[in-house]
Order: structure tokens, then C-alpha cells, then sequence
């Protein structure tokens, strides 16, 4: 194999697929990515076998062929050569020779036959998206994925494809977040399925604003194309989280009896300074709703206390309520929306966020000392 790339390309390529790479694997190969060259092109692929994503960038090759090489080495060589053009070379003993000006490196590699094989996918089961529309949703989401775990199926977003609806959830039994977004799918492409967190964070890190996203799905698999205009494309081929996701719906009160209108901006300004007097032991914040009046405290015995007062139009009965401040501050970092709507039945029931789309978001209140 060999070719000539731009500097630009080659960080371009690895850095799209890098992130995968386990530092701690025990299989030498999945430290290594696999560089296949024909064509004007030079494809990275990176796996820990749970994830695996795949990326083409414009090279100029000589001679076609594929070698795996150590990835943070390589990325690690081509971010600090001094050139913009780079020369890369491997024989047949998977030996990789990097050439860029005055600067000559060489990594040894294995064999591109030992790198695992990528699944197949039947095209029956696929749905095309914007890049903006899925970005926006899992942000409005992805923060409320579980941490523990004990309760593996909450460990990623549920993702629901029917009724002309994409719907996502994520739960960690403490708050949920729940978007869903009018979109074309065909019968045969209906499904449900549960995609891991580690995934989510892939896809969030590579979306862009621009460009679609085809999904493809079987039943333990999916993969998601990112596409842009200039036709540059990322690959991410992730296995599902098995098990079935708890019943949702169920969670979000049928009826509530308060509606409250809130400036976003200086409801979350409000809150992360009232956060600062918060302890481990003493993590709750006090929310007081009176008459045009909303008041934010927070008390924690070894820290000192913080009071916020803002003025809002509430006409309604007076409602004292506490949450976990954190829980309230990244639904309203996650938003863009000026206004947001808090909706309350009293101090023991789940607060509900809401603002003027389909967003919703469920947090269980903590109990008033």
C-alpha cells in the first residue's frame, strides 16, 4: 500500500474514528485501525466490537491494499509532523513508513485479515433523517441516561419508529426525557429499539448541522451513515442494548393542576448559583411558587444557605417544592427555547417540563426537610 494524503484528511479521518479505541483491550488488533486504500480514497475503520465506525477521506494512492496500524500512535505522529503533505507506505510485513518533509517514522502493524469483519445489513429495515433533527433530539435526551449498571437497558436511549413518529427516551428512574419528531417511515420500517450510551455519544460528537443520517436496523444491530453535502460520510454500526425498556408512559402524571411560566435563561442562572450552597449531604433546591413570585433556596448546614427571587405571573395557590438541582439545570442547558413551562400537582408528586414543542421531561421531587 501506498499513497500520499493532505495533514488535514488523514486528522480528519482518524479523528472521526479514534474515540472507540479501548486503551485497556486485550486483543492487540482492536488498539489498531484498519486503513483500506483504492481509488481516490483511504477508509479508517475502528471497532471495540460493540462500536465500530468507519470513515473515507480523499487520498492520492499509488498502490492499493489494506494493514492495521495502532491508532493513537498513528494520530499521535501525523498531529505533530510540520508538513501538510504526508507520505505513507506499507510492505508486505504490515511495516508503516510515514515520510512528511525532514520527518521519517516507522510503526509496525498486523495483518488487515485479522481486523474483525464488518456485520452486513438488509436495507429493508431504514429510515433517512436530518443530521439537525436527530442531534437536537438526542441533546434534548441523552443527559438523562442511566450511569448504573445494574439496570443495563436504561444505559442508552429507547428509540421508537412508528405512526409516522420518531419518538426518544432515556430514564435513569429519577427523570425522564421524552422528544419525538414527525418523520417518513415506510410499514416495514416500524421498530423499537434501545441504543447504548457510548454510541449516543459517538453520534453526538459527529453530527453536524447540516448533511442527512440514514438508520438502518436489524434486531441486535443498527447502523447509522452521516452523510454532508460535499458527500463525505461517517459510518457507526453499533450492537443494541437486549431487554425490554420499562413502560414510560406510565410514569408521566395524567393530570396537573399548576402551570407556570418560566424565562429559561435566568431560571437556569438562578439555579446553578443557588447550586453552588448545595452539599452531598444537603443536594436539594427549594422551589417556592407564590403570587407573581418565584423563590429559589438552597441550605446546606456545613455550606451556608442562597436565596433567588424572580418575578413571574403566577395567579395560582402557593406550592413549595425541592429537587436535585442538577436535575433541573440540564434539561434547561439542553434547551434553546426562551420560555419554559413548569407544570406541578404539589410538593410530593413528579415536577413536568414542558415548552412549545414536542419536549417533555418528568424529575422526582426530593422531600422538603
Amino acid at each position: 500500500m501506498n499513497l500520499t494524503i493532505s495533514k488535514e484528511q488523514i486528522i480528519n479521518g482518524l479523528q472521526a474514528v479514534q474515540n472507540v479505541v479501548s486503551t485497556r483491550t486485550t486483543l492487540p488488533i482492536l488498539s489498531n485501525v484498519l486503513m483500506r486504500a483504492e481509488g481516490d480514497r483511504l477508509e479508517f475503520t475502528a471497532t471495540d466490537l460493540d462500536v465500530t465506525i468507519s470513515c473515507a477521506v480523499e487520498a492520492k494512492v499509488k498502490t492499493p491494499g489494506a494493514s492495521t496500524v495502532p491508532v493513537k500512535k498513528l494520530f499521535g505522529i501525523v498531529r505533530e509532523l510540520a508538513g501538510l503533505e504526508i507520505d505513507i507506505d506499507v510492505d508486505e510485513k504490515h511495516s508503516c513508513s510515514i515520510r512528511c518533509g525532514s520527518s521519517f517514522y516507522k510503526i509496525n502493524g498486523l495483518n488487515a485479515d485479522e481486523f474483525p469483519p464488518m456485520p452486513e445489513f438488509k436495507e429493508e429495515k431504514k429510515v433517512t433523517l436530518p443530521q439537525e433533527t436527530v442531534r437536537g433530539m438526542i441533546k434534548k435526551t441523552s443527559f438523562a441516561i442511566s450511569s448504573d449498571e445494574s439496570r443495563y437497558v436504561l444505559n442508552g436511549i429507547f428509540l421508537s419508529l412508528k405512526d409516522h413518529k420518531m419518538t426518544m427516551v432515556a430514564t435513569d428512574g429519577r427523570r425522564l426525557a421524552l422528544v419525538d419528531e414527525e418523520v417518513d417511515i415506510s410499514e416495514s420500517s416500524h421498530g423499537d429499539f434501545i441504543v447504548p450510551g457510548k454510541t449516543v455519544n459517538e453520534l453526538n460528537r459527529l453530527m453536524q448541522d447540516k448533511g442527512q443520517v440514514d438508520l438502518r436496523f436489524t434486531e441486535n444491530q443498527a447502523a447509522f451513515t452521516l452523510r454532508d453535502e460535499k458527500g463525505f460520510s461517517i459510518l457507526i454500526i453499533t450492537k443494541l442494548i437486549e431487554g425490554n425498556y420499562p413502560n414510560y408512559r406510565q410514569v408521566i402524571p395524567a393530570e396537573m393542576k399548576e402551570r407556570v411560566s418560566l424565562p429559561r435563561e435566568e431560571f437556569l442562572h438562578a439555579l446553578r448559583r443557588a447550586e453552588i450552597m448545595t452539599s452531598d449531604k444537603a443536594n436539594s433546591v427549594k422551589l417556592n411558587f407564590n403570587k407573581n413570585k418565584l423563590e429559589i433556596t438552597a441550605n446546606s448546614p456545613d455550606v451556608g444557605e442562597a436565596k433567588e427571587t424572580m418575578a413571574i405571573n403566577y395567579k395560582g395557590p402557593e406550592i413549595s417544592i425541592a429537587f436535585n438541582p442538577k436535575y433541573v439545570i440540564d434539561p434547561l442547558n439542553a434547551l434553546t427555547n426562551d420560555e419554559v413551562f413548569m407544570e406541578l400537582i404539589d410538593e410530593l408528586s413528579p415536577g413536568v417540563l414542558k415548552i412549545n414543542g414536542p419536549f417533555l421531561y418528568v424529575v422526582m421531587p426530593m422531600r422538603l426537610s
